[in-house]
């Protein structure tokens, strides 16, 4: 069974996650911009979710943390709890 780890970054609009993903771009730090913006409990850790199972989380945001390029910060991703910003730190199995 797939497993991995991620952080991400929930806001209600794209814009808002788009000009999150710009300033993340220029480096600022993931961590400090979950505590600040995300609206997921997880930002009080800076975003971290923990290890969690494949087919766990919605579907497009399963599809991001399984399938796309680990350490790169991907989104805005929409599920129907608004916008994502997600950076995949690892994965195992297959």
């Amino acid at each position: 069974m797939q497993k991995a780890q991620a952080i991400h970054i929930l806001v209600k609009t794209q814009k808002e996650a788009a000009a999150l993903k710009q300033q993340l771009d220029k480096g600022a730090d993931f961590g400090k911009l979950a505590r600040k913006h995300s609206q997921c409990p997880s930002g009080k850790r800076g975003g971290d979710l923990g290890e969690f199972r494949r087919g766990e989380m919605v579907k497009p945001f399963d599809d991001v943390v399984f399938k796309r390029e680990l350490l790169k910060v991907h989104g805005p991703v929409k599920t129907p709890f608004g916008y994502h910003l997600i950076k995949t730190l690892y994965r195992t199995g297959r």
